[in-house]
């Protein structure tokens, strides 16, 4: 055996007891006699074995690490052990010094390390992220408002304009109650928190393990952040979101502003979004008018709608959502709230005490609809308040939505008069046995206080989304006689004319006229210029004027003239009076002067081409009924938006005739209905004047009258039904409803009555002023003149009074104290009237345009078939159809 694998000797005191001790050395030690020998011969290293002290050293070492105990190898890498596990690294893993599976066990320092390492980090990046959010602007549908209408009583009509049910109002307008409930309810540490309450989460998690009532985990900033900001996907990114986005409107916006927005925004059930809106849900009322009690009951409602109002849910749940459970969930959380606001200090014990009945709302009304009369009553006002709201608010604007519109109609007068109207149709109108004759049948109507010009009720037509024209409007269906008041406040206001003096004659050349003036009421008769010249149209024709049925009247009174509606005296009376001032006085009276305004220079104006509206006739009456103080009609009240008011109608009242001149108007038309062609529209008991009117070719009829309290227009006309033709023919109604021809004394006055014996009622009876004498009974317009004997006895088929003899002594009293310019001096009137001397009344329009919105919100649309400016002959293109230029025009 070669030196190199001879044993090396054992040392002294050694044996197996000294390769164990060798063994317990660490790795890589070496024996002093190693050293020695190292140091004094290198050579006996590389020919002595290493030492390993046995089979059983050999496999610990090879455990630890792959190499055995004793010196260098045989390479000379000696203490290897020393430097694979004894040097402690700055991450120590795997672990230096430990063994088997404890060496792969990190150590508490390293764990601790490494959690402190990730949060700092964590917290970095949140940091970063934090000063990086932009709150997100209100998403479009939270910000999503309708319009919504409210009739006289203040009571909802119809919230329309917006895809979602909601009125925004400022924090000013919110309850403090309000407040107080929601912050008891959702988030006691609203005031103080930064937007998150992790005590609130933990809270809710532990009541709800109990199963008990609690407040939401989420608080109201995170509510108002998620319903106004976010999508409500359940993600875990859009909760990433919320998280950081609470957090900094939590630190930026107000929490005033919070609480605005958040009750603003949130659902209340019943289609209502926004606190405004579910007051007027389940209260009818503002949300400013709310208690403690409904507030705490709205709160409720946060908590989910559909399980929460009693008047269930069953199309959510038909086993958990019906009436009586929600009932009982509400009382239970609505008694939960009142009992916290306590506990916070909120509300006082006293005042809580106070609520002990559950407040339950009104039931669910229906969606309204713009069908119906609905749809024309929204569009009065809104086109009225477009046309006179102050504050500059367009049609974009308004369509918006987020407005409150208080309007002047009242519900009951509304369903009466479209009652009164359906009744002519269902027992009258018959298309199907009649098509010739029924079909196409409009009626149209409105009605006006006189003490204010608000229009209470209007009819627009049978349904708002069938037939689009608002019958209430301009149609341009004539009015016929019932112009004829006009001509005779006219003549009474400024006097016949001299027929030695010229067309333009002052105060002092005129004579004034009086009801008991006689003229001539001949069928056919010539009509004369004022001064005796017989008028000529166009082609050098004369005019002859027909009555209605061709009736001969020989001389009579103006009144007794308006109680048949004779044509011929008015048609000569305003010839001698001068058509320019008729058109004066039913401008002053408030009508239009607009392209409904007939030709003015023909002798039929006087008795009714002109197509004014339902509206504007009923309004103009009013005047008479308030002793010639004329308002404008109107139909909006106020408007609101977000809570402040930025339009309130402003009653203006003008002068438009002396009382004196006025109640002598009424006088007559009052004759007209005790004895005249108006007799149908009498209600017993009470005052009532008024005046038919029927157009020539029979193709349109009206009745408007007025009691002291109320003016009512209502017209009927036969019209073909293409509505978007601007040229529609108005068609005759000889035969319509089995009559033999229509006046304004058949179906219009049986509207009228039916409509106003409801209206009234329950209101109290007032009687018109006492006509004063006025005026000069004169003889004029082809009357022969009296001889010194008696006036002739009415025939026996006369039951009205006969044509009084002039007075053998006229007197002209004086204005009343209240006016300032004499009752001839219509420039003075004019000026004082806010009127212009080129006939358009204050606020007026020139001639030849559309009202543009300011009829009381109406347009004055419609097809203008009367009489344009220009023309001579007086005729219309629908009147030479049916007359050969005689116009007719009775009553």
């Amino acid at each position: 055996m070669s030196e190199h694998r001879r044993k090396a000797p054992q040392p002294q005191g050694g044996g197996r007891a000294a390769a164990r001790r060798a063994a317990q050395q660490p790795a890589g030690r070496r024996t002093d006699s190693s050293r020695r020998a190292t140091s004094e011969s290198p050579s006996v290293v590389h020919d002595e074995e290493p030492s390993y002290g046995g089979r059983a050293e050999a496999r610990r070492a090879a455990q630890r690490g792959g190499r055995r105990r004793g010196g260098g190898d045989s390479s000379g890498r000696e203490g290897r052990g020393r430097e694979d596990f004894g040097k402690k690294r700055f991450i120590d893993y795997p672990r230096t010094g430990k063994y088997g599976f404890r060496r792969w066990v990190p150590s508490w320092r390293l764990v601790s390390g490494l959690c402190l390492g990730f949060l700092g980090l964590m917290m970095g990046a949140a940091s970063i992220a934090y000063a990086l959010v932009v709150p997100p602007k209100v998403l479009d549908l939270a910000k999503a408002q309708n319009n919504v209408y409210y009739w006289a009583d203040d009571t909802q009509m119809v919230a329309t304009g917006g895809s979602v049910n909601r009125q925004e109002i400022k924090y000013a307008q919110i309850p403090e109650a309000m407040r107080n409930a929601v912050i008891s309810a959702e988030n006691k540490s609203f005031e103080t928190d930064r937007g998150i309450d992790p005590m609130g989460i933990a809270r809710a998690f532990y009541n709800m393990a109990k199963g008990g009532d609690t407040q939401g985990g989420s608080t109201i900033t995170q509510q108002y952040v998620k319903n106004s900001m976010l999508s409500q996907e359940q993600t875990l990114s859009r909760k990433v979101k919320e998280l950081f986005i609470t957090l900094k409107v939590g630190e930026t916006v107000k929490k005033k502003d919070v609480m605005e927005g958040y009750l603003n925004v949130s659902y209340y059930g019943r289609g209502a979004s926004g606190l405004q809106a579910a007051a007027r849900a389940y209260y009818d009322k503002d949300a400013t008018e709310l208690d403690e009690s409904e507030c705490a009951f709205l709160a409720t409602l946060l908590k989910g709608a559909s399980y929460y109002d009693p008047a269930g849910a069953p199309e959510v749940d038909q086993v958990k959502a019906t009436a009586k459970e929600n009932t009982r969930r509400a009382k239970e959380r609505w008694k939960w709230i009142l009992d916290e606001e306590v506990k916070d200090g909120r509300l006082s014990a006293a005042k809580r005490a106070t609520f002990d009945e559950f407040p339950m709302p009104i039931q669910p009304k229906k969606d309204a609809k713009l069908g119906g009369q609905t749809g024309y009553l929204v569009d009065l006002a809104t086109k009225y308040f477009l046309a006179h709201n102050d504050q500059g608010v367009t049609e974009k604007e308004l369509a918006q939505g987020g407005y409150e519109i208080h309007t002047t109609f009242k519900k009951k007068q509304v369903d009466q008069l479209e009652k009164s109207i359906k009744k002519v149709y269902a027992a009258k109108i018959d298309p199907e046995e009649r098509p010739d004759k029924d079909t196409h049948v409009e009626f149209g109507g409105a009605s006006v206080d006189t003490a204010t010009g608000a229009i209470v009720a209007t009819y627009g037509g049978q349904d708002a989304t069938e037939h689009y024209t608002n019958n209430a409007d301009a149609t341009g269906a004539q009015v016929g006689s019932t112009f004829k008041p006009f001509v005779l406040a006219a003549a009474m206001q400024y006097g016949k004319r001299d027929p030695k003096g010229g067309p333009e004659q002052s105060a002092s050349e005129r004579t004034l006229v009086s009801p008991k003036s006689i003229y001539n009421g001949d069928n056919k008769l010539r009509i004369n210029e004022y001064n005796g010249a017989v008028w000529l149209n166009d082609d050098g024709n004369e005019w002859l004027q027909t009555n209605d049925g061709d009736k001969d009247y020989g001389d009579i009174s103006l009144r007794y003239a308006m109680q048949e509606s004779a044509n011929s005296p008015y048609v000569q009376l305003g010839m001698d009076v001068g058509t320019d001032k008729v058109k004066q006085a039913a401008i002053d009276a408030g009508l239009r002067d607009d392209s409904y305004m007939a030709n003015s220079k023909v002798p039929s104006f006087s008795i009714g081409t002109s197509s004014p509206s339902a509206i504007r006739m009923a309004g103009s009456y009013a005047t008479f009924a308030t002793s010639g103080k004329q308002r404008e009609p109107f139909s909006v009240t106020e408007v609101k938006h977000e809570g402040n008011v930025i339009y309130q109608h402003k009653t203006a009242v003008k002068s438009a005739f002396p009382s004196i001149i006025a109640d002598n108007v009424t006088d007559v038309l009052k004759n007209v209905v005790e004895n005249g062609t108006g007799t149908p529209a009498q209600l017993p008991g009470r005052d009532v004047a008024g005046k038919t009117g029927t157009t020539d070719g029979n193709k349109s009829a009206w009745f408007v009258g007025y009691t002291p309290q109320l003016s009512t227009a209502v017209s009927m006309f036969r019209m073909d039904d293409d509505e978007t033709n601007k040229d529609r023919e108005f068609l005759e109604m000889y035969g319509t409803g089995g009559e033999k021809s229509i006046h304004g004394a058949s179906f219009p006055a049986q509207i009228w009555h039916d409509y106003m014996a409801e209206a009234v009622k329950g209101t109290k009876v007032v009687k018109f002023p006492k006509a004063e004498p006025y005026g000069d009974t004169l003889w004029g317009g082809g009357a022969v003149s009296p001889s010194p004997t008696p006036s002739p006895t009415p025939s026996p088929s006369e039951t009205t009074e006969e044509p009084e003899s002039p007075s053998p002594t006229p007197s002209s009293p004086s204005p009343s104290p209240s006016e300032t310019c004499a009752p001839l001096d219509w420039e003075c009137k004019n000026n004082e009237d806010g009127g212009t001397t080129n006939g358009n009344s204050s606020g007026g329009t020139t001639d030849g345009t559309t009202d543009g919105g300011t009829d009381a919100g109406t347009t004055d649309g419609g097809t203008d078939t009367g009489t344009t400016d220009g023309t001579t002959d007086g005729t219309t293109q629908g009147e030479e159809n049916g007359r050969g230029g005689i116009f007719g025009g009775g009553g």
